[in-house]
Parts: C-alpha cells; structure tokens; sequence
C-alpha cells in the first residue's frame, strides 16, 4: 500500500508536492460500500486540523471518515481495501510518537463511540473508544472506582488510545495498566469479523469466522515457547513498562486463540484491529492522601534511597532532576522545600500515600515519616494532606512541562520522550543522559518520571526546519538507543513505539522476535490497510521522515505544543472547530503563504471565519485545560478586532459612553418582542441576518425572555461590608417565569442577612466590557474599562469593601478586567472582585435558615463559575436549598456566550446536547426536578432553550426560600 496524493508537511518534500493539495479525493472510495452512516470529511479545513497531533510528525489524509457504529467500521475496511488504500485511526490525538497520522485515510473514533456503561456497582465498566479517561473516571467516582490506566493526559486521551498504547501513568505500573485489567472487548478485525471477547463461546466464534488467525496465533506461542532465549528476553522486557513492538508477552500468558489476540491488540497501535468497546475491571479509589518532596543533596542519593521506598508501597515516586528543580524555582507556588535551595546536583523524589480511610493514612503516614526521617536529605522531610499544599507540590511536577515547552523558541517543538530501564540501572542511565544533553546541545532538557518503575520523560526543544537540527536529532537518537539497550531497557515505555522507534524495534528485539510481529502483522492485515509505518518499519529513515513544521503565528498561541487537551471542554468541538485545531489551521495557513500555495491559503480561508472565529464562544475553558496555559479566545477576540468595521467599532464606543440607555433599550425592545406573535419577530431577525450577516444579527424565537428590571438606585451607608455590582443582564434580560431575577434575590438575602452594601453611582450604565471584548471592539473596551474601575475604586472605598457581583460570567469578565488594568494603574491592586455564589456561600447562608428544602435541583455549572472557583459554591448553595443535587456528568459550557448563541444557535445545540440528554433522562428517573439552577441569566437562557427546562440563578431559589 501506498499513500495516494497525500501531502507531507515536512522539510523532506519538494515545493512542488508541498503545493498539490487536493480538496477532494484523488480516488474516491465508494459510497456504496462505506454506507450512508458513515460521513466524509474533504475540505481542506477538515483535513489540515484533524492531522495534526501531540507528536512531532505531520501528514495530511487525503480524507477523514466518521463512521457512526460498528458497522461503518466495518465497511470502512471494505471500502479502503477496494481503493487500494491505507486507513488510520485517530481519537483523542494525544499520542507524542506519531501513531494516529496519515496521509491516506483517517478515520476518526471520538465524534462517535463515546458510550459509558457502569456495571456491577462500578466493578467493571463497558467504554467506546471515544470517551476519555476523565469522563470515564467521573462517572465511576460515585461507586469510589476509577480505571486502573492514569496517563497525566487524562482529560484528553480516549480509551481508544488507552487501550492501543498500553498506556499507564504515575501509579499504575505495570499491574493495573489495560493488558491486565480488560475484561473483554468488541473488536473488529481488519477483513470485517465482528468479535466481542467476551462471549461464552468467544473461542470457538473466532476459530469459525477467522481459522487462519486461531491456528496461526497457537502456531507462534508454540514457536515461541520452544525458545527458552527467547521466552526469557521476552519476561525480562515485559517486566517493565514496555510498549515497543507487539505484546509478544500475549503469547507467553495466554493458552486460547481469542485471548491472545485480545492482548496482541491491546498496545498494536491501530495496525492489527479496531477495539469498538473495552470492558474493563476497575479499581477502588483510596480517597486519604497525603504528599511530600524528598529532596536530596545527589541524584546517586536519590536512586539509593529508590529500592526501600518502593517497598513502603509508596503510591507514587515521582523523579525530578537538578535541572527540574531549577525550573520548578521559578514557578509562582513553588514550595518552601526547593524555594531557596542553592541547587547543583541536587534530586527530589515526589511521593504519595493513599489510604482507604483518615485513620489508615495516618498511620501509614506515620510509618513513611519514620522512614524518610532516616534518609539523608538536604530539607526535613513532611507529608501534607492540605489541598493547597498537595497543589503545589504536583504543579512542580506538571509545571514542568509547562515551564520548558511553553517558553521554547517560536519555530521550535517540544519533545516529550520516554524511556524504561531496570530500576538499579537508572542511575546510570540518567547521568548518561544528562552527559548527552550536554553532547549534544539541548539546554534546558529536564528529567522527570515514575521513578519506582524505572521509567522517565524527558523534554527536549528541536526544530525541524534545517538540516543541521534534523542531524543533531539523529546523532542524538543514536545515542540514546545505544544507552537504553545497553541497560536492558526498552526504548519507549507508555507512550507507544508509533513512528518515532519503528525502525529500531529490531535493535532491541532481534532478528527472530521481530520477524515473528510482522507474521502477526501479516496474519491479522495480510492487505496492510491498517496504520502502515507505525510499530514496524523496514525503513531505517523513516522515523526522520513527515517531522512536523511550526510556523511562527499569532503570540497568543505560537507556543501551543498541539497536545488537544483543551479539545474534551471545548463548546464546538462537534460543530466546527476546537482551539488546537483552530491554531494549527493558523500555522497551516502561515506555511501555505511560506511556500506560495495560493490555491490552499484561499481555501483554508474561506472557512475559517465561521469555522474558526463565529463559533468559537470565547469562553475561556481551553485556558483552563491548557498545560501552557493559551485561552485561545484572545486569539479569536483579536481577530474579531481585526474584522471589525471602523462605524461599527464607533457605534459601540458610542454604546460604552450610553450603556444604560442601551441596555433598558434592549430591555424594552425584548418586551415588545415578547408581547408580538414570535413568527412574526422570527421574520424580522431572519430579514436582518440575511441582510446583514449572521454573526451581526441575533435570531430572536419564544425562548428569549422579556426585557429585564430596572437597576438598584445609587446608595452609600456608612457601615457597608461590600459593594454591589448588578450586571446590566438584569436590565436587558427578564427573569425565567414569574421570578425575581439574580439582581433582585441578591439583594433580597443580603438586606435579609443585615449586610449593607455600597451601589455605586453609575450602576446602571457600568458592564463588565464582555460585549466589547468578546467581539473586539478594544476601543469601546477601553472606554467601559476606565469607567468601570474608576466607578469600584471610589465605590469599594479604594478597595477595603469587596465587589460583588450577580452573575458569574460579569464576575469574570470585571476578573479580567482589573487584571489587565493592574499593570499600567497600581492602585487597582486592593480592588476585589467576587461572584455572589462564593459571597453568599460564605458570608450569607450561616446567617439564613431553610425551612423546607426542595426534594430535587438540577444544576448546570458554568465556565465562569470554573475559571473563578466558584463552582463549589454553587452546588454548596444549592446542597442548601435542595435534598437531591443532580450535576450532570457531561455538563459543560452551554455556548451562549453573551449573545453568541443568539447569533449561532446551533452552537449552544451542539455544546449542550450531551448535557441536555442527561438531564433528560435523570427527569424522568426522578419524576420531574423541582428547579434547574446555574449562575448566570445567559447560561440559563441557553439551557432553558436547550433542554426545554426553566433554568433560574440559585440565588434566586434561596431567596424564595428562606422568606419569612
């Protein structure tokens, strides 16, 4: 097999295949075979932002397919054999070796298969490859259960990827990961066979459907086990971490057909069967933990000490070099355990004790005190159990990657390798490295990993677009594959072999072992449709082959590492776009204008506007997720700025000067609206958008309420204990049905808690500056900003009363706000800004009663609510109004964004479809909820669209609640 009229982005390509960028298939694939449920994605947009992944390696497919079931699986195989083509999975695209690109076809398994069953009280559960290890784990959280695989990419990776990496993490080892806790799984085998493992007669299934695979796989065991050599190189190499090659250990473990091919799968990387459904067996959460950095004056310290920690059952032993601990000094939280270390050749050991119960932990904490108490440290050694403590203690662990890949030079990549060796040789393995850092040119490379298992990362910055980083890359490649087979080791550990150590699976295997992985390659893919160049290759160049590009773009985001962990969080993701991908379509476009590829450029263009900035919703979630800490909608915002007109941005300067005649204008121009027959006002603001634009003019429908109240009137009591922002939503939006509305109930339970408060002046006509920023009118912004500022300043007494605000994301818009303001006017320093959940948790409920709770309350928290920490105290108010608090699962940013759902409504559809469900079914499971509550009238109104259901602000509840 061959690829077809793909492109490469890579240096290794002349300008003229760089340039021959087909839109559309250069050879179809049938329709007939692939089936009407499976969709065809050809754009260019669709094809350039599913290639990229967390690896340094970029093809382009010719195509993306979305196949819906099972089924479309299937029938995808018959269709790529047909065409004489190659096909790739790709789900969460978090794997850093370049196994989940292609420049054939690929096909993507996380817009579909995301189904979660928990069964058994949460001893096992049933997953598709779509779902991530977060959305599983949540769901077990209940039954204090969790999958035994922990990869630090939990929020992101999907249980596809899990399972065809043998992915493991910090504590899992090698006896929790996927190869020893599956309990069965539904695959489909690449001639089209359908097997689920765990069916009674699963055995026999597999020797009707498929003889040639359950004779051939009991031949190879039998070969195998006629090699004592070779059966003990293979225990020895899977006594560790290892996922290099094929899990020959399968054929060593397991005695029937179906089981082994089972466990040949798990860690194939795609390239021998598609896994439709894992079953995995569980684990029990050990909820007590308590955590301490060890730090040691010598890294030869540090890998004595190694062998009796291990022992202690130490949950996690996480390494950390003196070059780690270097950059871990310049982080803001960094502990007081490194702070003020004179670091030379010093190493820390971050270590964790889990427990069943309080009482355990501190017992087993006791004993690890005594123990640690008798190593020679360089600072006194203390576990913590505080969640703050425990915080920065694992941030100097993240915060590393962070750290080094999110200050590399523009143009540059970051690389996150992993390797495994031996834990008595680990020592000498990482001062090697440290030498070859050093031999080779790579200043600031850190060293880090789960040293109990013998298995580190470490970080390297390279650049692919000259031939002498491409040689130093080799030079250094060879010797660090030298190094590790020298100690026995296994040249990748949990990250897959994918591109990147294919062609040297026969340096570290041998001739006999290796031939034997592309028998079973042959066996299960005698077409080699599957992944082709991934786990094996018999091409000795090929892992410098399609390295990936990076273009310097927008500041914004130029140090994104393309990792996708902001994509699970993103309200868009099954619509357009997701923040990674809206970066890389930017450094696509930036190549093609490098290269001169007019024809690709216009083409990215001319869908980037709706794909890439109308439907982002800005609402900051991807900043949250993000390891280098990019809220990609500064770079939407910015491009909004750069769209915008000069009468437009003057019109809502304007607009900053007048807010309040605005805003009760639109209040007005609503209560019209809702008093007129809905079709007719529908055919107005459909006239409009055709006219105008449909990210100019909202579209009005019967779900948007009336305009709102009339805001408080100014006031200034002595004894004041805050201040009292309303946000102008109050004014412009009504409340849902016959209530009150948040800026009436707050200030309803505050007079009943005898807290005055301070509303300052020009209350009705200050904002947040969301509307201006949002939409990149910077200008108005800046306008509103100064207004705003100067008006809290004077009103919070130069800041010794805090600002309390009504609405979670007017909170945060007035966050950023005095953020941004701070640097250029010192004074704002003492300004605080709160959102009423935290305030009304905190200063409000210990002085109110609830006479009668409500039996049941949904609530939907916001991304506001997240990005401010105020999440808690929205369900801590809510566990005061209500008996049952039902949060959603899937919940997540419903998309509104101001009036972003008003100008795209199928934006708020999409985000909010999963959560919409839930909320369904969990109605009806318990007869109906007495309310559905959340924090901000946008949200509500985006929800109360999108389930059907009134969504009311919780503080609205409470007050109703606690009337006399």
């Amino acid at each position: 097999m061959k690829d077809r009229g793909s492109v490469h982005l890579s240096d290794n390509l002349s300008t003229e295949q760089r340039s021959t960028v087909p839109t559309t298939l250069a050879e179809p694939l049938d329709p007939a075979l692939l089936g009407s449920t499976t969709r065809v994605h050809s754009r260019s947009i669709d094809r350039f932002s599913r290639a990229h992944d967390a690896s340094h390696y970029l093809l382009i497919p010719d195509a993306v397919l979305s196949p819906a079931d099972v089924e479309g699986v299937a029938r995808a195989f018959g269709a790529v054999r047909a065409a004489g083509r190659t096909l790739t999975f790709r789900s969460g695209g978090t794997s850093l070796s370049g196994q989940s690109v292609s420049g054939d076809i690929l096909v993507d398994t996380r817009s579909g298969f995301r189904d979660i069953r928990v069964e058994d009280d949460g001893a096992t559960v049933r997953v598709g490859p779509g779902a991530t290890v977060r959305q599983v784990n949540t769901r077990l959280a209940r039954h204090r259960r969790k999958l035994g695989p922990d990869p630090a990419s939990e929020i992101a990776c999907t249980i596809g990827g899990v399972v065809a990496n043998n992915s493991s993490g910090m504590a899992c080892g090698i006896t929790e990961n996927s190869y020893q806790t599956i309990e069965s799984m539904t695959i489909v085998l690449p001639s089209g066979t359908v097997l689920d493992t765990g069916r009674p007669d699963a055995d026999e299934v597999l020797r009707a459907a498929e003889p040639a695979i359950a004779e051939g796989l009991l031949a190879l065991r039998a070969r195998l086990l006629s090699s004592p050599e070779h059966v003990a190189f293979l225990r020895q190499q899977f006594s560790m971490k290892n996922t290099m090659g094929y899990g020959l250990n399968a054929l060593l473990d397991f005695e029937d057909p179906v089981r082994i091919l089972e466990h040949l799968i798990i860690g194939s990387e795609g390239t021998l069967a598609f896994v439709a459904e894992a079953r995995f067996r569980t684990i029990a959460v050990r909820p007590a933990i308590a955590t301490g950095l060890l730090v040691f004056e010598t890294l030869s310290d540090a890998m004595t000490a190694l062998p009796d920690l291990t022992r202690l059952g130490l949950a996690t032993i996480e390494l950390l070099d003196a070059a780690s601990l270097r950059v871990a000094q310049g982080l803001s939280d960094v502990p007081a355990a490194i702070a003020e270390i004179a670091v030379a050749g010093h190493a820390a050991l971050l270590v964790e004790v889990h427990a069943e119960s309080a009482e355990a932990l501190a017992d087993a904490s006791a004993s690890a005190q005594a123990h640690f108490e008798a190593l020679p440290l360089a600072v006194p050694p203390r576990l913590t159990t505080d969640a703050t403590e425990r915080a920065a203690l694992w941030h100097v662990r993240k915060g590393l990657y962070t750290a080094v890949a999110g200050a590399r030079p523009s143009g540059t990549t970051a690389l996150l390798e992993d390797i495994v060796v031996p834990v008595p040789r680990l020592l000498h393995t990482c001062e090697r490295l440290i030498e070859l850092f050093a031999a080779h040119g790579y200043e600031g490379s850190v060293i880090f990993g789960h040293a109990k298992d013998g298995n580190v990362h470490f970080l390297l910055n390279e650049r692919f677009d000259d031939a002498d980083s491409v040689a130093r890359y080799r030079r250094f490649t060879d010797d660090l594959v030298e190094l590790v087979l020298s100690q026995q080791g296994s040249l990748k550990a949990e990250h897959g072999t994918g591109r990147i150590m294919a062609p040297f699976v026969r340096r570290q295997y041998g001739d006999a072992l290796t031939d034997m992985m592309w028998e079973i390659k042959a066996l299960l893919d005698p077409d080699g449709i599957l992944n082709p160049g991934v786990v094996l290759s018999d091409d000795p160049e090929s892992y410098l082959k399609d390295l990936k590009r990076v273009p310097t773009v927008e500041h914004e985001v130029d140090r994104c590492v393309e990792c996708g962990y902001c994509e699970p969080t993103c309200p868009s993701k099954s619509i357009t776009l997701t923040p990674r991908q809206r970066i890389v379509i930017r450094r696509d476009m930036a190549w093609a204008e490098e290269q001169g590829d007019t024809d690709l450029l216009r083409d990215l263009q001319k869908d980037y506007d709706y794909d890439g900035v109308q439907t982002c919703a800005v609402d900051g979630m991807c900043g949250v997720a993000c390891p280098v800490d990019i809220n990609t909608g500064d770079l939407v915002r910015r491009l909004r700025a750069e769209q915008s007109n000069a009468v437009e941005g003057a019109v809502w300067g304007t607009a900053a000067k007048h807010w309040g005649t605005v805003t009760r204008a639109g209040g007005v121009a609503l209560t019209v609206a809702d008093a007129l027959p809905a079709p007719l006002v529908r055919g107005v603001t459909h006239l409009g958008r055709a006219v105008l634009g449909t990210d100019t003019v909202p579209l009005y429908d019967r779900g948007l309420p009336g305009g709102g109240s009339k805001p408080p009137r100014p006031e200034a009591p002595s004894d004041a204990q805050a201040v009292f922002f309303g946000a102008c939503i109050g004014t412009m939006f009504g409340a849902e049905g016959e209530g009150q509305g948040s800026r009436d109930a707050l200030r309803e339970l505050l007079d009943r808690a005898g807290i005055p408060v301070v509303i300052p002046e020009e209350n009705g006509g200050l904002c947040c500056g969301t509307p201006w920023k949002s939409k990149g009118h910077l200008d108005g912004y800046a306008l509103m900003a100064d207004r705003v500022l100067d008006s809290l300043w004077e009103a919070s007494r130069h800041g010794d009363l805090p600002v309390v605000c009504d609405a979670a994301s007017c909170t945060e818009g007035l966050d950023v706000m005095l953020a941004q303001a701070v640097a250029k006017n010192p004074r704002y320093t003492g300004l605080r800004i709160e959102d009423a959940t935290t305030f009304v948790a905190r200063e409000v409920l210990p002085r109110l009663s609830v006479p009668a709770k409500l039996p049941t309350v949904a609530v939907h928290p916001t991304c506001s609510t997240t990005a401010l920490g105020a999440t808690g105290a929205l369900t801590a108010i809510a566990e005061a109004v209500a008996d049952d608090v039902f949060v959603p699962d899937g919940w997540g940013c419903c998309a509104f964004a101001g009036d972003r759902g008003m100008l795209h409504p199928e934006l708020t559809a999409s985000a909010t479809a999963q959560e919409s469900a839930e909320i369904a079914a969990a109605d009806v499971e318990r007869g109906g909820f007495d309310a559905f509550v959340s924090a901000n009238r946008t949200c509500e109104i985006g929800m109360t669209r999108a389930t059907g259901r009134p969504y009311r602000h919780v503080i609205e509840v409470l007050a109703e609640l606690t009337r006399p």
